[in-house]
């Protein structure tokens, strides 16, 4: 009996002392969801409505490889701009330390944008669109399965051709408009 319950309990040891207590994107996601001055809302790939649509292979595949899209939204009051620096500063020190990389970053003043990918080459899990300017901020997290840049380009044109179904946007809204 010692004998099968050792490997146990050093296996549950070691699978707790590996959990890494690191912040990530995901954690900062849900510790904020109902915080006030967030709003958080997430989005599934029937967003883009294509049924009106003739889609090529290509756009077909990039819908495929498409989980859901996460959006947080971070709306400092006039009296919080220390909070705001502090929570701006956060998501872009997740962003470094994550294993993220980053592939495009837009700054002018106090706005300033990022693109930032997680995966390996042309298997990415996850697009991480980060937005900031003075009093506030928004993250998008596009998740999927083995995405490649072209996927999310795809993805990006079908959202601008196709009916988007504004209707999983209203928990967003409703939560902006009550957090004023």
């Amino acid at each position: 009996m010692k004998k099968v319950l050792y490997p146990v309990v050093v296996m549950a040891f070691w699978v707790l002392v590996s959990c890494s207590g690191e912040p990530t994107l995901q954690k900062y996601f849900v510790d904020h969801a109902d915080q006030k001055n967030y709003a958080t809302v997430d989005i599934a790939p029937t967003f883009i409505n294509t049924d009106s649509l003739e889609l090529s292979k290509q756009e077909q595949d990039a819908l495929k490889s498409l989980k859901k899209l996460n959006v947080l939204l971070y709306k400092a009051d006039s009296l919080s701009t220390q909070e705001y620096d502090k929570e701006q500063q956060a998501v872009k020190s997740i962003l470094k330390q994550d294993s993220y990389e980053e592939l495009i970053k837009f700054n002018n003043g106090d706005m300033g944008a990022s693109i930032n990918t997680k995966g390996e080459g042309e298997h990415i899990e996850e697009f991480v669109i980060f937005v900031h300017e003075k009093p506030g901020f928004g993250v998008v997290r596009v998740l999927g399965d083995n995405m490649t840049p072209n996927n999310v380009l795809t993805i990006a044109g079908l959202l601008q051709k196709g009916n988007l179904d504004m209707d999983q946007l209203k928990p967003l809204q409703q939560l902006m408009n009550s957090k004023k």
